[in-house]
């Protein structure tokens, strides 16, 4: 079958399009507004962008708390979901009054970041601290502003787990990061396999 995407009823009961795409890691943002509030939230619209330098970014269905205290301070981080985080990571989701911290909701407790104020999941086996770079409003091919927000950060710090570097590497399936497949299903990373890169023609 093939369909046009730009239909508004597309005759599934949800739109696939996030299961196709799929699996995405989760970013999951803490940000601190002017007040110093705090906001943590999953993002499954994230991924990094470059290397050299490190940029990661994400995208907000709607203007939420992360990318208003983004756009407050310039600066947030990013904690990988591991597997033992994920019921914590989906309570975090939950809409919550603008301003209440979902840390004490979901039972989590914040550590302190080295070149950011933001602080980042305690128990994570990694985490990315970052300086906004730009955030954007988006618009689609008629050139129509929709209200989707992207925010691209650059990675300033990282802090690893040292139980998860081996052999001086970052152990990706010991570190068991979750990741979205769309509608309610998610995947885990548990093991990795490696892949050399064929020499030119």
């Amino acid at each position: 079958m093939i369909y046009s995407a730009t239909r508004e009823d597309l005759g599934f009961a949800h739109d696939p399009f996030k299961a196709i795409v799929a699996p995405r890691p989760i970013g999951w943002i803490t940000a601190l507004s002017a007040k110093g509030e705090v906001n943590l939230s999953p993002y499954s619209f994230f991924n990094a962008i470059s290397s050299r330098p490190n940029l990661v970014m994400f995208s907000s269905e709607n203007k939420k708390d992360a990318v208003s205290f983004i756009e407050e301070t310039g600066e947030f981080t990013c904690s990988l979901v591991s597997g033992a985080l994920m019921q914590q990571m989906n309570l975090t989701s939950a809409p919550l009054p603008r301003g209440q911290s979902e840390y004490p909701h979901a039972g989590l407790e914040m550590a302190p970041s080295r070149f950011v104020k933001p602080p980042r999941v305690a128990g994570t086996p990694a985490a990315l601290e970052c300086r906004s770079v730009s955030i954007q409003q988006l618009r689609d091919i008629d050139g129509n502003d929709v209200p989707r927000w992207m925010v691209i950060g650059q990675v300033l710090g990282i802090f690893i787990d040292d139980a998860f570097v081996k052999d001086g590497r970052f152990d990706t399936a010991g570190a068991n990061p979750i990741a979205r497949c769309g509608y309610a299903d998610y995947a885990e990373v548990t093991s990795v396999f490696s892949l050399q890169r064929p020499a030119g023609g």
